[in-house]
């Protein structure tokens, strides 16, 4: 896969907002992201929490993409450039949480 903003699973980091937030170095925007990243996942996310250059790119990560997400963990462990290159990519249940609900993110894989 070509460009390195589309993450494992296909979520484009360019338009990821705590990447905008990092690479504008924007705290209104970081904080924004952490009021709402807390209401959708029922855990306290705070401002400095929202550091991230991309899930494949160097650099800052959100603890949940550097550590937690069991899509990255999954594909660096296999050393897989993105889930496009998982024979199981069409039936595991993890990718299915993110293309569900988020069409754009297959087609970023699929299209790769």
């Amino acid at each position: 896969m070509n460009n390195k903003f589309i993450a494992y699973c296909g979520l484009d980091c360019e338009k990821c907002e705590a990447r905008l937030a990092t690479v504008n170095n924007d705290e209104a925007l970081r904080q924004k992201v952490a009021v709402h990243w807390s209401e959708l996942n029922g855990v306290e996310i705070t401002p400095e929490m929202i550091h991230c250059t991309g899930c494949r790119l160097e650099g800052a990560k959100t603890p949940f993409c550097e550590s937690m997400c069991p899509i990255r963990q999954c594909a660096r462990e296999k050393q897989y450039e993105t889930c496009a290159d998982c024979d199981e990519m069409e039936r595991c249940p993890k990718l299915n949480t993110i293309h569900q609900n988020n069409a754009e993110a297959r087609r970023n894989l699929a299209n790769g």
